[in-house]
């Protein structure tokens, strides 16, 4: 079969795409000839049943995207062995792209993750992996998972429907931006051990059992113009990392709606609400505008209780954030312990009256 113009075709090395038939072998001798000279791999429309798949350095995937919000299309590779931890992996491979595919988890095995990247240490060479117009799906793990990562792009993709997080990050200077990260299990974005200098712009994060962005002892963030929806707890929580504070967020221009929702646990006071910073260093969170909501249809519980739940915070600004009809209880829970060098002012709104049923 001829290279498609897209690169060498991965048909042209046995792979199928039936559904049915396992092209693990294929795929992996298309990925290493094509890192012989540094070539992209192209998948024509089909379903790719294999098992991990190692990338090396400088490769690309591509495929033609022709997904939906709720259905793959286009090219899927579908994991199809529940014994390995990733269907992607990107661990020690510098300069990967990943375009216009569909990865399918297929629900099979125990944290399993879509992309995996998890490396001993930093190395010497930035990672630079770009992910982009591709639908993440059904992962018994994270959709993407990074370890100890040195640069990266996530750009228009679905990460949705995983167990785990959407994104899981462990590293620093990063992109995420234009992407769908909805209905995870954890956290849209989840960073709990050290993270720093991200980019996060654009997104939509809806309905992650485990929170819209959580961040733990990061530093050196500009999140804006993101749109929040339905978060299982804060749309955005900052906390610290063991004595380690967050430090240097930027947050501001975001559209945060009916925030701290259930999902059937019970949420404590400090997570049942819109934004909760406790412990921050050089914050300013400005501009955002809040509303409370309940399920589509009208249907499960208002929330959250409060709009921003905040302390020990110094060094930070909390000014200028629209909360009409923000909350159930109170706009501001405010828990104390800030420094000298705190602010904060013109935050209005109102609460909410559920109207009787």
């Amino acid at each position: 079969m001829a290279e498609d113009a897209e690169g060498m075709n991965v048909r042209r090395f046995g792979a199928v795409g039936d559904g049915a038939t396992d092209d693990t072998g294929a795929i992996q001798n298309a990925v290493d000839a094509a890192a012989e000279r540094s070539d992209t791999i192209f998948f024509p429309p089909g379903i790719y049943a294999c098992s991990t798949i190692k990338l090396r350095s400088r490769v690309g995937l591509a495929g033609h995207p022709a997904w939906s919000y709720r259905d793959n299309g286009g090219a899927t590779l579908r994991l199809i062995d529940p014994s390995v931890s990733c269907l992607l992996d990107l661990t020690g491979a510098a300069g990967v792209t990943i375009s216009g595919l569909c990865l399918d988890g297929g629900k099979v095995g125990t944290n399993a993750h879509g992309i995996m990247f998890d490396k001993k240490d930093y190395g010497k060479e930035e990672d630079a992996p770009r992910i982009e117009r591709c639908r993440i799906s059904r992962f018994t793990g994270d959709g993407i998972h990074l370890g100890r990562i040195w640069c990266f792009s996530i750009r228009s993709c679905m990460v949705a429907f995983n167990a785990g997080c959407g994104i899981r990050l462990r590293g620093w200077d990063g992109f995420i931006l234009d992407n769908w990260l909805s209905g995870n299990g954890g956290a849209g974005l989840g960073a709990y051990e050290e993270n720093s200098a991200i980019t996060m712009n654009g997104n939509r994060i809806e309905w992650n059992r485990g929170g819209g962005i959580a961040v733990r002892g990061g530093n050196h963030y500009n999140i804006t113009g993101n749109y929040f929806d339905r978060s299982g707890g804060p749309a955005i929580s900052l906390l610290p990392r063991g004595e380690r504070p967050c430090r240097h967020f930027s947050i501001a221009g975001n559209l945060i709606y009916r925030s701290g929702t259930p999902f059937g646990r019970r949420l404590d006071e400090r997570e049942s609400c819109h934004v909760r910073i406790e412990g921050c260093r050089g914050l300013s969170l400005s501009g955002n505008t809040m509303a409370i909501g309940r399920d589509d249809g009208g249907k499960g519980e208002w929330s959250p209780r409060f709009g921003i739940v905040m302390s020990g915070l110094d060094d930070s600004v909390v000014a200028c954030n629209s909360m009409h009809e923000a909350c159930l209880e109170k706009l501001i829970l405010d828990l104390g312990g800030h420094g000298e060098n705190f602010s904060a002012r013109d935050n209005v709104g109102s609460l909410f009256v559920p109207p009787k049923e």
